[in-house]
């Protein structure tokens, strides 16, 4: 008896041992075009950029986690409100709206055929700098869901959907008459089309 539990134990640890040889650990950079606009609003999709690092854990040939810190510009373009000037004439005026943001992401990856992957999972924002009057949220809650394909020399082109769950707008402050330019749950959405590397080529 005491033989077989030794066995048992010897082919759980080798087992443990195989698993770990599969795990690799890689950095990388990331960076591209961001598009992004703020829901609830009669605006413009706003272009901009987006710049980060991060570290790709291979679990699996298949699964893999990669912590993310990366800075995105954010916003809308050509937000309309309402203005009183002098006169107290009520005029509809429009704003370019900036929301940089440094986001912190933990994303599962699922790698199928040659380089195909699957990408998803949670990040929290932080608003680091803006040109809002008055900041409704300073951090936010997003959720990811992408596509990408990776070469083997570690060059990935990928392109991501990031739908924020927060109101980050206070759109009371810009809109008190409360009518159709504002809704009363303003979301960051933002799309991000670019390349990524991860130093160290082919699994």
């Amino acid at each position: 008896m005491k033989y077989r539990n030794l066995l048992i134990v010897a082919i759980a640890f080798l087992g443990f041992q195989k698993g770990q040889a599969q795990t690799s650990f890689k950095p990388g950079l990331r960076g591209g075009f961001s598009f992004s606009t703020i829901s609830e609003t009669r605006s413009s999709y706003k272009t901009d950029f987006y710049v980060g690092a991060f570290g790709e854990i291979n679990i699996t040939k298949i699964y893999g986690l990669q912590p993310e810190i990366t800075y995105s510009r954010q916003g809308s373009n050509n937000v309309g409100y309402y203005f009183n000037d002098n006169t107290q004439t009520e005029l509809v005026k429009f704003r370019d709206l900036q929301l940089g943001y440094l986001s912190f992401t933990l994303l599962n990856k699922l790698t199928f055929g040659p380089g195909i992957q699957i990408q998803f999972g949670p990040a929290v924002d932080v608003l680091v700098n803006d040109n809002l009057d008055k900041v409704e949220m300073y951090n936010d809650l997003t959720l990811i869901s992408g596509i990408a394909y990776r070469l083997p020399s570690g060059l990935t082109f990928e392109a991501r959907l990031k739908k924020g769950i927060l109101d980050v707008f206070d759109s009371s402050y810009y809109n008190d008459r409360n009518d159709y330019l504002f809704g009363s749950y303003n979301t960051n959405v933002n799309f991000q089309l670019g390349l990524s590397y991860a130093f160290g080529g082919k699994k």
